[in-house]
């Protein structure tokens, strides 16, 4: 086997760094799972290091190292207090003073976890990619002589500027300021840490104004959809509407959907399931019940992936509402399922769509009820979306793909650091 460090044509030895996988209704978790199978698929050797939730994986063959933190968020608790016999070092009381006092110090502290493991098994690994943690840990990366490559789904800041226009009343807002002060960090850590990999130019776009990365440090690479969990499955429930999302995050404009729902459905025999877990008398619930929506809404979450490609493909009409998405696999996975997508135009659903869905203005119920009602009431409108939407994925989105241009940039990285190394030899 090739020294570490050493690039060659042959495998590589990859460390998949994520601070939290959850495996469903989360882009990072479900990159991580993607890409992590299809690099195996293609020889590599394949080890994820992740922070809870822990991800779901498809190959045996993939290692997955589990780096415990206080899993001070978990659904079933969120903002916990532990126990003291919880606590193990330094950083998990770091962990738990930042949470007290308002913010989200998991990028941090699975950044200081994860360093002080790679540092104890530097020679175990070729390369290693951040899954978006840009925590300041990670600037040690380089330090030990690991040629890192960094990917950025899209960058926080959006998420936070939209949540604080969105809170209401000072303490709201201060609170969110508060929740998302690891934003800086990021970017601090997003200018000085080397090669981007990031999924779309809007994106890209974001990732040099928000955190004033240099551009020719970026490079786009579009993420893929698994077409075996993903296609059409015959017969669709009339009146269907299907979305995934964060319900509670305004940013993903579940609001905005259950709004033109309830405005259809005076009219119109349609339902709506949304993928996702509604925090209980948190803002979606509520609007549900002003909205008096009833049984026409339902919410659906911890179900498999046959279940959920099941669920994709039942749906006369899918639905991406978001107020932005730095790529969006959802988009994709609706689309791969032959359903009709209807997007938000905002951030990069414009450029992964392209032609084949129904763009509507981002928070713009009218539209979005009245182009739920024109597909609702046109069989063909329907087809020819949905057949449109299907020979885009078959045309542009494979995992595969993602993998085979992933293992060049990491080819890359590796030999920029094997340069520099050789360089400051010769100094």
């Amino acid at each position: 086997m090739a020294e570490a460090g050493e690039p060659s044509g042959g495998p590589l030895r990859v460390a998949l760094l994520s601070y939290r996988s959850k495996p469903h209704c989360g882009g990072q978790g479900v990159y991580l799972r993607h890409l992590s199978r299809e690099l195996v698929d293609l020889g590599h050797s394949v080890e994820v290091i992740s922070g809870q939730p822990y991800p779901e994986l498809d190959r045996d063959e993939i290692v997955l190292t589990k780096i415990p933190s206080l899993d001070l968020y978990r659904d079933e608790d969120p903002f916990r207090t532990p126990g003291l016999n919880e606590f193990r070092d330094w950083i998990d009381v770091l962990e738990f003073a930042h949470m007290k006092t308002g913010g989200f110090p998991e990028p941090l502290t699975f950044s200081l976890r994860v360093v002080r493991e790679l540092r104890r098994r530097r020679r175990d690994f070729d390369v290693a990619h951040d899954n978006q943690v840009l925590g300041l840990g990670n600037l040690a990366i380089a330090k030990l002589g690991l040629p890192l490559v960094t990917s950025i789904h899209h960058p926080i800041s959006v998420d936070r500027r939209i949540e604080i226009e969105a809170a209401e009343g000072l303490k709201q807002k201060l609170g969110k300021r508060r929740w998302y002060g690891f934003v800086g960090m990021q970017s601090q850590v997003a200018r000085r840490i080397g090669p981007v990999l990031t999924v779309s130019e809007s994106s890209k776009i974001d990732i040099v104004r928000d955190f004033k990365v240099d551009p020719r440090d970026i490079e786009i690479l579009p993420l893929g959809v698994d077409t075996q969990i993903f296609h059409p499955r015959g017969a669709r429930v009339p009146g269907r509407i299907v979305a995934m999302a964060s319900a509670d995050a305004p940013i993903k404009g579940v609001d905005v959907l259950l709004r033109a729902v309830a405005k259809l459905a005076t009219e119109r025999d349609v339902h709506v399931i949304v993928v996702s877990r509604p925090r209980k008398d948190g803002p979606t619930e509520k609007l549900v019940r002003e909205l008096a929506l009833g049984d026409r809404v339902r919410f659906v979450s911890g179900i498999d992936d046959e279940e959920l490609g099941e669920l994709l493909a039942s749906a006369e009409v899918a639905v991406v509402p978001s107020r932005y998405e730095g790529f969006s696999l959802p988009a994709v996975e609706h689309m791969a399922s032959g359903t009709p997508l209807v997007a938000s135009r905002a951030g990069a659903l414009p450029e992964v769509v392209g032609e084949a869905g129904i763009l509507v203005e981002p928070g713009d119920v009218e539209e979005l009820a009245a182009t739920l009602r024109r597909l609702h009431d046109s069989p063909e409108a329907r087809a020819d979306a949905g057949a449109a939407a299907l020979a885009r994925v078959q045309e542009r989105f494979a995992w595969r793909a993602v993998a085979q241009a992933t293992v060049e940039h990491y080819r890359t990285a590796i030999a920029q650091q094997n340069y520099l190394r050789l360089a400051a030899g010769r100094a």
